[in-house]
């Protein structure tokens, strides 16, 4: 018995070759629908996020006269750095202190939280998760619910208000997010076998974390360094009850430039620039060891 193989010809082939042909140009042309309404949806989003930036930049650059509501949206008539200027004189003592309070602040809290996600995930002892769920209780307690009896409780201690004070609270209020950044970072990236050979060598708790831990502990340090870093620096409800304006964080100042009878909204549309440089250059040199802290597990759990 044989079977016919002839090849198929005429109007059936015809019908063969053009089906898969319109089933491709239907696809081609429902992605090509979808990509321009996504990107469409994402020009939309971009525009609607940089019209403030766009009215903070040309503020900055005009002159007084040049503020009113009936040209916000205008470029400048005559583009000037005089509210630059203006800015930079009142701010620059107060960005200062702000870079000696938001960098140990950061760096310590880091630390403290490092060390205790290191025990509460690899060095377990007994009521570890009662421990954990109190440090977490801190991260849900509201500015505004500790102000006043934090700022009596240093009053009564006769702290001096001022910088050293906001790290002190700084710190006690960064070590809750930045120990459960720790901790899952840790039960996600350090294996059991390393710690376990540590034991088996002899190395004790504190020679495990300094010797083993820390060392691969750069894209968690990462994450917290700038989580902290930008939380301290955009303070201002802290700054505002723990210092003074004479020795006070750049949001204080940023609120002195912009306060009084007549603002100068030049003036302090360039100073929110100016203050926003810092983060914006700590992103651009961290960004991206930032993700990749992210990706490694720094926030998962």
């Amino acid at each position: 018995m044989s079977v016919d193989t002839a090849p198929v010809t005429g109007q059936a082939a015809a019908a063969i070759r053009k089906k898969p042909q319109k089933r491709g140009v239907i696809a081609d042309g429902s992605t090509r629908r979808s990509r321009t309404v996504r990107y469409v949806l994402l020009l939309l989003f971009l525009l609607f996020v940089l019209i403030p930036v766009y009215v903070v930049v040309i503020t900055s650059f005009k002159n007084s006269a040049d503020t009113t509501a009936a040209r916000q949206w205008s470029l400048p008539q005559t583009w000037t750095v005089e509210p630059w200027r203006k800015a930079w004189d009142v701010l620059q003592p107060y960005m200062i202190r702000s870079l000696s309070l938001a960098v140990p602040a950061a760096i310590i809290s880091s630390l403290i939280g490092s060390a205790n996600g290191f025990v509460l995930a690899r060095w377990r002892f007994p009521g570890a998760n009662i421990v954990f769920a109190f440090i977490l209780f801190g991260m849900f307690i509201p500015y505004q619910a500790v102000m006043l009896p934090l700022r009596t409780t240093f009053t009564e201690l006769d702290v001096t208000r001022g910088v050293p004070t906001l790290i002190l609270a700084h710190c006690i209020y960064g070590i809750p997010i930045c120990t459960l950044i720790f901790r899952n970072y840790y039960a996600t990236i350090v294996p059991n076998e390393i710690i376990e050979s540590a034991r088996v060598d002899g190395a004790g708790l504190v020679q495990t974390y300094a010797r083993i831990i820390l060392p691969i502990s750069m894209s968690g340090f990462v994450v917290t360094l700038i989580w902290q870093f930008t939380s301290v620096w955009n303070d201002f409800l802290f700054a505002l009850f723990l210092t003074q304006q004479d020795n006070g964080p750049v949001t204080l100042g940023l609120a002195a430039l912009a306060g009084g009878q007549k603002v100068d909204y030049a003036a302090s549309m360039a100073g929110a620039l100016i203050t926003s440089f810092p983060t914006l250059i700590v992103y651009i040199l961290l960004g991206r060891w930032f993700i990749g802290g992210l990706m490694a597990g720094a926030l998962k759990g």
